[in-house]
């Protein structure tokens, strides 16, 4: 189930950068809990309120609407660890035409 809920937010974009949150690292932990209740603990790039809750919002519609065995989807979102860009994927990196750090 965890695997199908990533899948699934993986058609969340981010509006500002227009890649989705997953390949964004923004997705930090998926819990899913008895009765199908799920926490799903995330953050935004810029910190920006607005923007999370607009995103959070998004969260919430696809996961119903794809995933209806879902019960009650608690979305929190957090400022710290604070986003970074290495926390991309390959793709994300890629996708905004982008050289991957080097470790």
């Amino acid at each position: 189930m965890k695997r199908k809920i990533y899948n699934t937010l993986e058609e969340v974009i981010e509006p500002s950068l227009g890649i989705d949150i997953v390949n964004l690292g923004l997705v930090y932990e998926v819990c899913i809990k008895e009765d199908n209740d799920v926490q799903i603990v995330m953050t935004t790039t810029s910190g920006d309120s607005f923007l999370a809750e607009v995103i959070a919002k998004e969260v919430k519609r696809i996961l119903k609407q794809k995933l209806t065995i879902l019960r009650n989807i608690d979305i929190n979102i957090v400022t710290s660890p604070r986003w970074s860009a290495d926390k991309m994927t390959r793709y994300a990196w890629y996708a905004l035409e982008l050289q991957p750090l080097q470790n």
